[in-house]
């Protein structure tokens, strides 16, 4: 009898044990996508847990028995799967869920330096992903980021056309392009880099405004801009061919393809761009002179990703971007014998290198990367002058130049997260990344010159500490080892997250960050005024320019099955120590001169509203704006002879966008997006026939609005499908009428829309 009994107990232990024992795992998908970050949860069992980056979950110590498991996350329509366990095996359970709109649960990684969901981010992290660039019909990063929240693009030269990103009122030298992640956007780059980039090697934009994103160390001041290129997921192709009419008279031929390849067990994949682009002059005014310039551009570039084992991850990708571009005098001419000309000719070279491993049961991870970038480039910038002395000297000695960058960034990065840390998790990162960025422009004959190699040792801390549910609190540090700062900067960050409910966020933060002395994007252009050619020096004494900001935001959606809409509200601040200024300190023997100086304080200060709705997945509605102010504490000269101003120049104190997509099926994509750009004071020069005086003007405020539409054809036979569509941008050609005439145009006076009236009609076939 006692056998008996210790034989019971022995199979009702097994039996307990086998009970603890169950375990489910599987992998939560979007059509073909893997989704991340959603909730899997048991509620009988009071058991839940989350899908990993890659979308995949597991539950365990899974009693016998039948269960019903649902699948949620904001912006999915929930899903429900009854199961039975019925022994200690794993058992698989997947679920495919139907996103209606996304943009919600988007993940991303600007923020904070890992991977966080858009409402559980301390950081606000706005995205723009290769959809919406798709709907928006833009060819490159620098009209993609006008759809941004607090964003602005401007074209600066009237000859050259290079382009500048505004964010937050600041000028483009105070915001950090990256790519994948990587500060290998050169002060170079940054002057043509924004059109060279095609959109169809773009995954996702994502960006941070403000001084949150003082991780990124120097020159993010004003805020980030993080371009993710595109990452294979699954076996396709794309070609996509755009014809654009400019203004009736010019035309801009495009075609991009891409091709993307994973092998079957999805641990291997290459993604593969190319880009090629022609486009003739454009003379607005009929003086013979362009407004938009000649471009032919080809690039290319691959994506690689390796997973060796379960937990490590290795990412290469390299890019080569060649472009040609001439503006000016519309002939065929040399460069050196027009009557004005810019001509540019760069090849670049981008690349970078990740490796990634998780341990610590995905609890920590160690991140180390390498990353560079080259840029040749030839150019000639000039006058023909109309003395027979200046004629033989211009001859004999041709204004063209050389220049060369070369940018190399290495780092590593290490995250860990504490489940149990004062009664909430915490997730600290540690790293260090060196930058060298050398930095080579040389024009003979103006006696013009910049060889510059900044080198930056930065050293960050952060804690993302969850205390409660609800509160969040990001805190962090960097240090900077700058070789052109004599000491080590400290720049602090605090952000705080406070949800309210599941759909409401209210957000604080502060953080400080500088400036180095050194050359930045606008620094390295030369433009045309009054006859000569305008160019930028440096103060021999110019020191560091510190800033201190602070933002403060709600952000509140409503989600439900059929539809989200949702606001956010931010205020901004930004204070600037000893704020670089240009200086006019008159003219030398090639032209006007400006000096590089620390002036006194600045203050940029404004808010921001954004407004989204989406509907059934069939329209789509985002719009921001933006109302502002920049000042100086002390006036500024920025034309000898003219009395100075402490606003900033080329800053308006109103802008903002508006977008809809509609889709009615899977045939039909409609598109109209707008653009809003307020007045804005703006220096002119004498010297054209028609401006025979230096003054300071204000520009009228210009709308743009822009549509598209496409109708898809579905082929089962040759698998594949086919888009025709068509649209026109600028359709009021709400385009600048006041340019100058001729070669002693002041190229700097440029304003509005970057294009006039374009049609466009265009043919893609994917799968």
């Amino acid at each position: 009898m006692k056998n008996i009994i210790t034989l019971i107990l022995l199979i009702s232990i097994s039996t307990l044990q086998a009970q603890e024992n169950g375990k489910i795992s599987g992998t939560v998908r979007s059509k073909t996508t893997t989704v991340p970050y959603v909730n899997i949860v048991i509620s009988s069992l009071k058991k839940a847990t989350v899908t990993n980056t890659e979308g995949n979950y597991k539950l365990e110590k899974i009693p016998f028995g039948t269960y019903e498991i649902q699948v949620n996350g904001l912006g999915f329509q929930t899903v429900k799967k009854t199961i039975t366990i019925n022994n200690n095996e794993i058992q698989e359970v997947n679920f495919d869920v139907t996103d209606f709109q996304n943009d919600l649960n988007e993940v991303v990684v600007t923020g904070t330096k890992t991977f966080k969901r858009k409402t559980e981010s301390p950081v606000i992290v706005n995205v723009l992903n290769s959809k919406m660039l798709d709907n928006l019909q833009v060819c490159n990063l620098s009209e993609g980021l006008k759809f941004q929240p607090g964003l602005r693009v401007e074209t600066d030269c009237q000859t050259c056309n290079y382009t500048q990103l505004r964010m937050n009122g600041l000028a483009g030298g105070y915001s950090q392009i990256l790519i994948n992640g990587r500060p290998i956007f050169s002060p170079l780059m940054g002057l043509y880099g924004m059109e060279q980039l095609p959109v169809n090697m773009i995954e996702r934009i994502e960006v941070v405004r403000g001084g949150g994103s003082s991780l990124y160390g120097s020159s993010a001041i004003g805020g980030t801009v993080n371009v993710i290129t595109k990452v294979p997921k699954k076996n396709a192709f794309e070609i996509n061919s755009t014809y654009y009419n400019i203004g009736g008279k010019s035309n801009d031929y495009n075609v991009n393809g891409n091709a993307t390849i994973v092998n079957e067990n999805k641990n291997a994949g290459v993604s593969l761009f190319m880009s090629h682009r022609e486009r003739e002059h454009y003379d607005a005014n009929g003086d013979n002179f362009s407004e938009i310039p000649l471009i032919e551009n080809n690039s290319f570039g691959a994506n690689f990703f390796l997973l060796p084992t379960e937990n490590q991850k290795i990412e290469l990708s390299i890019s080569n971007l060649n472009e040609y571009r001439f503006g000016g005098e519309i002939t065929d001419k040399a460069a050196y014998l027009t009557q004005q000309s810019e001509e540019r000719n760069h090849k670049i070279w981008l690349g970078s290198l990740d490796y990634q491993i998780n341990f610590n049961n995905d609890k920590s991870s160690l991140i180390t990367y390498a990353a560079w970038q080259n840029t040749d480039r030839k150019h000639y910038t000039g006058i023909f002058p109309d003395e027979p002395a200046e004629i033989e000297n211009h001859l004999a000695n041709p204004p063209y130049g050389i220049s060369t960058t070369q940018t190399v960034q290495g780092g590593f990065q290490f995250n860990h997260k504490l489940d149990n840390f004062l009664n909430g998790t915490n997730v600290f990162t540690i790293g260090s990344e060196y930058i060298s960025d050398k930095v080579f422009d040389q024009i003979t004959s103006y006696n013009y010159l910049i060889d510059q190699h900044t080198k930056d040792l930065g050293t960050f801390v952060q804690s993302d500490w969850a205390i409660l549910p609800s509160l969040d609190l990001l805190s962090g540090i960097r240090f900077d080892k700058h070789n052109l700062v004599d000491k080590i900067i400290a720049s602090p960050r605090l952000a705080l997250l406070y949800k309210y409910k599941t759909n409401t966020q209210f957000r604080l933060s502060y953080g400080t960050g500088f400036r180095a002395p050194q050359a930045f994007d606008t620094d390295l252009h030369i433009a045309f005024a009054g006859g000569g050619v305008s160019r930028v020096i440096y103060d021999p004494n110019l020191q560091k320019e510190r800033s201190q900001s602070w933002s403060g935001s709600i952000n509140y959606d409503k989600a439900t099955e059929n539809f989200i809409t949702g606001f956010t509200l931010e205020g901004f601040y930004t204070r600037l120590k000893d704020a670089f200024v240009l200086e006019n300190i008159g003219e030398d023997e090639f032209g006007e001169v400006f000096e590089k100086q620390n002036g006194s304080d600045a203050i940029v200060k404004g808010i921001t509203l954004e407004l989204r709705a989406n509907f059934n997945k069939k329209l789509q509605l985002e719009a921001g704006y933006t109302v502002q102010t920049s000042k100086y504490n002390e006036a500024v000269t920025y034309i000898d002879g003219v009395a100075p101003t402490k606003d900033f120049l080329r800053t308006p104190n109103q802008y903002g966008f508006a977008m809809a997509t509609f889709t009615p099926n899977k045939k039909w994509n409609i598109n109209l997006n707008y653009v809003y750009t307020g007045k804005m004071k703006i220096a002119h020069f004498a010297g054209a026939p028609n401006q025979t005086i230096d003054e300071m003007i204000t520009t009228k405020s210009f709308s743009e609005l822009n549509s598209k539409i496409g109708y898809t054809v579905e082929s089962k036979k040759l698998g594949f499908d086919f888009e025709i569509y068509s649209g026109l941008k600028n359709m009021f050609n709400a385009y600048q009428s006041d340019f100058d005439l001729g070669k002693n145009r002041d190229s700097n006076f440029v304003y509005g829309p970057a294009l006039p009236r374009t049609a466009f009609i265009g043919l893609k076939i994917c799968n």
